[in-house]
């Protein structure tokens, strides 16, 4: 899974920094000094500190990295100023801490606390966006459970129809894609298992699930193939001749297109209507396929 690597860093309180997305925080050349002011402030109580103190002491945090620092002063000033006007900033705030620092569940909670409160904001868009990349940092590996995958595109939708237009939903949209193709490679890893354990029925189920469910993703040119490896091991051979057919169509010049060319060839199925692999560019998706599946 192609997942967020490296953090991007945001500026959310869009009436002190700017809302961009590819925004990053630089070290300056006063960085140390920062760093020297918060330590020596995180040693006071919160009656020496005004909310606006308290709440540039966790900007400065975020600056030089210092999230745990961050996270705390965004605390002290909702604990101890809860109707100052720097409050809901902090609620943000501090969920970006969290996401900072990889604590998902945490940056959940807080985030969806602010949306609760606040949910006609300003910021309200990236708070959205960020419980999204939330979920989204959490998907695992196709060989383990799908639900945090599902998690994060619910999460992803729900930006993509909120906040139409953004850059969020730009961005969130992109993070979809992802997700549907993951989605789409645990059921090519699951259809895999059951056809080598010659569960042949259950296998087509899942190929069918990708080619019906995912047509956008990467894997449908090897259910496409897997569905006529299965055919031919059933012997329909009509029906492998059709789905090799919808298969080179849409994805001539694909190999897998090439492995059932071939596969074809050993069952001397490859007629002069056999198209064979070429490096034209595929057509759309055929909307044939549903007359193909009502064999199984």
């Amino acid at each position: 899974m192609d997942t967020v690597n490296q953090k991007r860093y945001f500026y959310p309180i869009r009436h002190f920094f700017p809302l961009l997305l590819a925004t990053s925080l630089v070290a300056c050349g006063g960085g140390h000094k920062d760093q020297k002011k918060l330590n020596d402030n995180s040693a006071a109580t919160y009656q020496e500190n005004t909310p606006e103190q308290l709440y540039n002491n966790g900007i400065d945090g975020i600056k030089i990295r210092k999230y745990k620092l961050a996270t705390k002063q965004f605390e002290l000033l909702q604990e101890n100023f809860p109707y100052s006007g720097y409050t809901p900033n902090a609620q943000l705030m501090e969920g970006y801490a969290y996401y900072l620092q990889n604590k998902y569940p945490e940056a959940v909670k807080q985030l969806e606390t602010y949306l609760q409160l606040h949910p006609n904001s300003p910021d309200a868009p990236y708070a959205f966006y960020l419980r999204a990349l939330c979920y989204y940092e959490r998907i695992s590996d196709v060989t383990r459970d799908q639900q945090g995958t599902m998690e994060a595109l619910s999460a992803l939708n729900d930006v993509v129809s909120r906040f139409p237009g953004t850059s969020y939903a730009r961005d969130a949209q992109l993070k979809i894609d992802l997700c549907r193709d993951h989605l789409a490679g645990k059921e090519m890893l699951i259809g895999r298992f059951y056809e080598q354990q010659k569960n042949y029925e259950a296998a087509v189920t899942r190929y069918q699930r990708v080619i019906l469910d995912y047509q956008t993703t990467n894997h449908v040119a090897e259910a496409l193939h897997r569905l006529v490896e299965v055919s031919l091991k059933l012997g329909l051979t009509d029906q492998a001749r059709k789905t090799a057919s919808v298969l080179g169509y849409n994805y001539p010049n694909s190999h897998w297109y090439r492995y059932t060319y071939n596969d074809l060839r050993k069952y001397h199925l490859v007629s002069e209507q056999t198209a064979k692999p070429t490096s034209k560019k595929p057509g759309f998706f055929k909307r044939m396929w549903y007359s193909l599946t009502s064999i199984f």
